[in-house]
């Protein structure tokens, strides 16, 4: 499959939401917990943060969305965690384990160099063990587990937190 990584546009946001919704509600591997509309993604493209880093995998045969990365600035309330992004990975149910995430994350990675990110650090819902595989394939490692984190339906899991330096 020949895929082109590109900066998300607004227009994506259908294709984004065809991607996201099934995956919310498999309910397994994230902390999503209701759909999102077409209005509510286009909504979340517009104002994503200008520092942040915001791709997608489009399928050339078609044009079709297949897989997203985000890299968000950590935090905004202070500009000490300025070289932090955390970054989030989701690709179609369908498409899985080929090698969509990794194009997305190695075109992520150079433009978050060039704004200012140093390091990247997410949270993986302890029970997503091909999540966990796939940012450890990248370079990850573990740094720790948060405890009783989420609570879906009454259920505490754990959350697995990971980071990757960018630079030396």
């Amino acid at each position: 499959m020949e895929l082109l990584i590109r900066a998300v546009r607004p227009q994506d946001a259908e294709g984004i939401v065809n991607i996201l919704n099934p995956i919310i509600e498999a309910g397994e591997d994230t902390v999503l917990d209701a759909p999102l509309t077409v209005e509510e993604e286009r909504e979340f493209i517009v104002n994503f943060p200008g520092r942040g880093v915001f791709h997608v995998a489009e399928r050339r045969e078609d044009s079709k969305i297949v897989g997203f990365l985000s890299l968000e600035p950590f935090a905004s309330y202070t500009h000490v965690f300025d070289h932090v992004a955390v970054m989030g990975t989701y690709v179609d149910l369908s498409l899985r384990r080929r090698g969509i995430g990794k194009c997305l994350a190695s075109a992520a990675f150079e433009v978050a160099l060039r704004n200012g990110f140093e390091k990247v650090f997410t949270y993986i819902r302890a029970r997503n063990t091909e999540a966990l595989a796939f940012y450890l394939g990248l370079g990850f490692r573990i740094v720790g587990t948060a405890h009783r984190q989420v609570k879906i339906d009454g259920k505490y899991e754990d959350e697995t937190i990971v980071e990757k330096f960018l630079s030396v």
